[in-house]
Order: structure tokens, then C-alpha cells, then sequence
């Protein structure tokens, strides 16, 4: 996706085109939610297929390997699609991964919170279609969109809100250690004492969890967060590395090309031409 943010509706038209695409199995390098008001989602995702009467929330994490097919329901569909780069709302993107790791689509018995958060998705498209679109706007309306979906989540399901934290306690333990570390020059060892358990242990939860390993988790939190500060502040390029504790700047553009397939300054250079188009 060569923007930051990108929020649209699917109806019946856009349905059956998707429908008669040759629609595969695929990931992409975006966040994406999608909230179901009216109709049917089948999606394949975790290696399983499932289908899903709206009202629906369905949150996909970048790099995982799924497919949605949009259906009608009593010849009805109403689904609103929000995608996002990872920077684009650091603070929140690594809590959504241990929210709905386990449960991609959360099926809620009533719509009550829909009217709101539809609203909210207005809200967004009307931002996105000013001549001067302010993402500073956008970004506090998607925040105040998943906060409202987690504390409706958290309403609507207590007993699968308790299940889902006894059983990724350790990981959501170590994303918060993470969030107040991640700045410093800190590895798989330092984390997994503060847990109290061995770096092997560790790195086999996360595997299991984002399949990534615990130095892959690190280096992605601190690649969100240099695209953040490169998006949002003047800092030079060795300014933001030492910020995130790296001590040279040649490694500090060595490891970001690497995750990025561009150096700090085409990135930086990129996202100014994509925010003034």
C-alpha cells in the first residue's frame, strides 16, 4: 500500500466484483480492519475457513496469509474497510497483535456500539477527502475506534476477555516490558529475565504467537517507531538511531533498509510526497 491510511465501504456492487476476482490467499505490508454492519464475511485466515454474520469486527495483522470474500445477506452488505502502515499509530499496533492474535473476527451478539463507531468511520472519509487532509485527526479517530472495540469486546464477552488473557499473559507481560525498553540497546536476555524465564521459552511464545522471534520483535517495534519519528518530527537520521539505541548511523540505516527495503531518508523523503499528493 503506497499510502499511510485508507478507508472505504464495501456494498453490493463492490461485493459481487470481489466476488467474480481472482481472489487468492495472500498477505499484505498494512494493517487492515474491517467492520461488518450488514451482510456476510468468509474468511480464511489461521489456515481455517470461516463465515461470519455481521455485525462483525475482523482485525488482520500485516503479513498474515488470508483471503475475504464479502457475501449478501438477505441481499444486504454494509462492511466499512480501514487500512493502515503500522507507524501510522505505533502506540496502538503491538497491543492489537496480542488482542487478536488468537481471534481475528470478534461476531457481536448486538450493534449496539455500531452506530458510533460507524460515526467514526464517517468521520475518517470526510477527513481523507479535505484538501488538506489532517492525519493528526485520522489517527486520533482510529485510535478512539479500537478503543471503543476492545471495551465493547470486553462487555460483550467477559469470559473469552479472561480466556484470552490467561493464555497470553507472557506475551502481553513482554510487549509492555518491550514498550517501556524498546528505546535502549537491550536484547532477548535482558526480556527474558524480566520475565523470569529462559530466552528459549520466550522466543517459542512469540513464534507461536506473531511467528516471529524475539529479536525480530524488537527490531519491528523499533522500526515502527523510527518511521513514527521520521514521519512526525524534523530529527536527523543518526538523531532518531541513537534515540532508539543505536550508537552508529551507518548500522542504525543498515538495519532499517533491511526491514524496510529503503534507507531513513528515501522513507522520510517517500511519506512527505504521499502526504502531499
Amino acid at each position: 500500500m503506497n499510502v499511510l491510511f485508507k478507508i472505504y465501504q464495501i456494498d453490493a456492487a463492490e461485493a459481487l466484483r470481489i466476488q467474480r476476482s481472482q481472489n487468492e490467499i495472500h498477505e499484505h505490508d498494512f494493517e487492515e480492519l474491517i467492520i461488518g454492519v450488514k451482510g456476510q464475511l468468509e474468511h480464511f485466515i489461521d489456515f481455517k475457513t470461516r463465515t461470519y454474520d455481521a455485525p462483525f469486527i475482523s482485525f488482520v495483522t500485516q503479513g498474515k496469509k488470508h483471503r475475504v470474500k464479502p457475501l449478501l445477506l438477505q441481499e444486504e452488505i454494509d462492511f466499512w474497510v480501514i487500512r493502515f502502515k503500522s507507524e501510522f499509530i505505533p502506540e496502538t499496533t503491538f497491543q492489537l497483535y496480542s488482542h487478536f492474535h488468537e481471534n481475528a473476527t470478534l461476531v457481536f451478539p448486538t450493534a449496539a456500539c455500531f452506530t458510533r463507531l460507524m460515526t467514526l468511520c464517517k468521520m475518517m472519509e470526510q477527513e481523507t477527502q479535505q484538501t488538506a487532509v489532517d492525519y493528526a485527526v485520522i489517527k486520533q479517530l482510529l485510535s478512539t475506534t479500537f478503543t471503543m472495540i476492545e471495551s465493547e469486546r470486553k462487555r460483550q464477552f467477559p469470559d473469552a476477555q479472561q480466556q484470552l488473557k490467561n493464555q497470553s499473559t507472557t506475551f502481553t507481560s513482554f510487549l509492555s516490558i518491550l514498550e517501556e525498553n524498546y528505546r535502549r540497546p537491550e536484547g532477548v536476555n535482558f526480556y527474558a529475565e524480566k520475565l523470569f524465564m529462559s530466552s528459549r521459552n520466550l522466543n517459542l511464545i512469540c513464534q507461536n504467537i506473531l511467528q516471529q522471534s524475539v529479536s525480530e520483535i524488537i527490531e519491528t517495534r523499533k522500526l515502527i517507531e523510527a518511521k513514527n519519528l521520521l514521519l512526525t518530527t524534523n530529527k536527523t537520521i543518526a538523531e532518531i538511531g541513537f534515540e532508539l539505541g543505536y550508537q552508529e548511523k551507518a548500522y542504525f540505516t543498515h538495519v532499517f533498509k533491511k526491514k524496510a527495503g529503503m534507507t531513513p531518508s528515501e522513507f522520510r523523503q517517500e511519506i512527505q510526497r504521499l502526504i502531499s499528493e
